[in-house]
């Protein structure tokens, strides 16, 4: 794969993670993120050493978005750091299935993930190993393809839990376009119409969901760092 790069220097590089690579070192033979920014340094720094590549904050495999990655464990640390004092901040646009209520609104749920299954669902605050999460989101348009509702979303992060933003919208009956994974609700009883929608509207495809902003500060100067990434994909394209 050809990485494309946003920003590079000794301490970070912000590239682009498309859509069906892991975003952290995979177990198997396929791509991920790390082994294509090692082989990048490399050939800008031809070496025989181990070089650096530290995992700040991830994305699901199916999603495609901006990400940053530390090149020293100093910077690594730095970012880290704005992760727990939310002054790293992560924005997300998604096409989901139907139309929430509100236009401009926020999610408080409580999440418990299966790592066996590796699956999230929503349950009581009560139940023991549960985490907190909390999102917020803004309706930018909806519109009817083929007799489904579809609409597109902006989505800020204000936690970071597993698999959260297809967990809590999925939870409500408004599962993201191309989700096989969370397209089907226990709760919502049997085969959703999302499902039937997608494949009559040809939004059937990777999940709909990108990492469309990032801002930090650099971990060295301490500048305010904003990068922007318009969304690709078929279920996107619909809201050109």
């Amino acid at each position: 794969m050809k990485l494309k790069v946003y920003f590079e220097d000794q301490s970070i590089i912000v590239v682009e993670k498309p859509a069906g690579i892991e975003s952290q070192s995979a177990k198997g033979f396929g791509a991920d993120m790390v082994s294509e920014i090692k082989k990048h340094i490399h050939k800008l720094s031809p070496s025989n050493r181990e070089f650096y590549v530290g995992v700040i904050h991830r994305l699901d495999k199916p999603v495609q978005g901006i990400m940053v990655y530390a090149k020293t464990k100093k910077a690594a640390a730095a970012l880290s750091k704005q992760v727990q004092q939310r002054t790293f901040t992560k924005t997300y646009e998604a096409v989901i299935c139907g139309k929430p209520v509100d236009n401009v609104g926020k999610y408080v749920d409580y999440l418990l993930k299966d790592g066996k299954t590796n699956y999230t669902q929503v349950v009581d605050k009560s139940v023991e190993g549960c985490k907190r999460a909390e999102l917020s989101y803004q309706v930018l348009g909806s519109k009817e393809i083929q007799g489904q509702v579809y609409s597109l979303v902006r989505i800020q992060l204000l936690t970071g839990r597993h698999h959260q933003i297809r967990v809590q919208f999925a939870s409500r009956g408004l599962p993201l376009a191309g989700d096989q994974k969370y397209g089907k609700m226990e709760n919502n009883g049997g085969e959703s119409s999302y499902i039937i929608g997608n494949q009559k509207s040809g939004l059937k495809e990777t999940v709909a969901l990108c990492s469309t902003g990032l801002s930090f500060y650099h971990p060295v100067s301490g500048k305010k760092m904003d990068f922007q990434e318009k969304p690709e994909g078929k279920a996107f394209s619909f809201f050109d």
